[in-house]
């Protein structure tokens, strides 16, 4: 894998998204959350953010909406686990995308609906590393240990074997709408005319994955240098982040 796969996704898409947006009316049994935005504290949705947003909500249902490259995978977790420890019921509503760390997100729902046209997307965790093969090694066990509590969230909610799901994280999967149905990832899929439409026409760059549908590639721009300094400074965050981890 390229080193600067993980840094390219979140660089492209840094400008892209929105802070978390929430929509109450008063009255209503229900809040709409929309996580439209990739997720991550320096370039995205933080989980701390998130949570602190999600515990204020006092309704009875929350729709949260859904259009997402991906991100960090441990703000990714900690936003999971705020979702199923809320009282609320929770609705997974994607709108557009729902890639990588995001899919977890969802999967932490109580239910999943999907816009006809959207995609899913799984694959292996990546990370960032710098060290001696005994850094490399603990580096392995650690993306070893991040992908089983993945494939533990995807078997949950599909049912299927893990070895399937395994390959299919190998191998960074897209699954259309109806796929992604049929394979138990979503519960069903929305007709475009009852599909909220409010902001979700956010298009990402997604030239970092290696297997982009060609309907999204087309919404690919050139990957932009990273300057050497920030690439450095980014890169020793990142490893930081990993060695606290471990």
């Amino acid at each position: 894998m390229n080193m600067n796969r993980l840094l390219n996704l979140l660089q492209n898409n840094a400008e892209r998204g929105q802070k978390v947006t929430i929509n109450a009316e008063a009255g209503a049994d229900t809040t709409h959350v929309y996580l439209y935005d990739a997720i991550g504290g320096w370039w995205g949705v933080e989980a701390e953010t998130f949570v602190k947003e999600l515990m204020a909500i006092d309704t009875a249902n929350i729709m949260l909406h859904i259009n997402s490259p991906g991100g960090d995978v441990f703000d990714g977790r900690a936003i999971a686990t705020a979702i199923k420890q809320h009282p609320a019921n929770i609705t997974a509503q994607i709108d557009g995308l729902c890639a990588s760390a995001a899919t977890y997100v969802s999967a932490a729902c109580n239910s999943v609906t999907m816009a006809d046209g959207g995609f899913y997307m799984i694959h292996e965790g990546w990370t960032l590393a710098i060290g001696n093969k005994r850094d490399m090694d603990k580096t392995r066990a650690l993306l070893a240990k991040v992908d089983d509590a993945i494939l533990n969230d995807y078997q949950k909610k599909t049912g299927l074997e893990r070895d399937q799901l395994n390959i299919w994280m190998e191998e960074e999967t897209w699954f259309s709408a109806s796929e992604a149905k049929n394979h138990g990832f979503i519960d069903s899929i929305l007709d475009d005319e009852k599909t909220d439409s409010t902001n979700n026409r956010t298009r990402w760059n997604l030239s970092a994955y290696a297997n982009t549908p060609a309907a999204l590639a087309a919404s690919n721009e050139p990957e932009p240098e990273i300057e050497e300094s920030e690439h450095r400074a980014r890169l020793k965050r990142q490893v930081e982040a990993l060695a606290l981890a471990i």
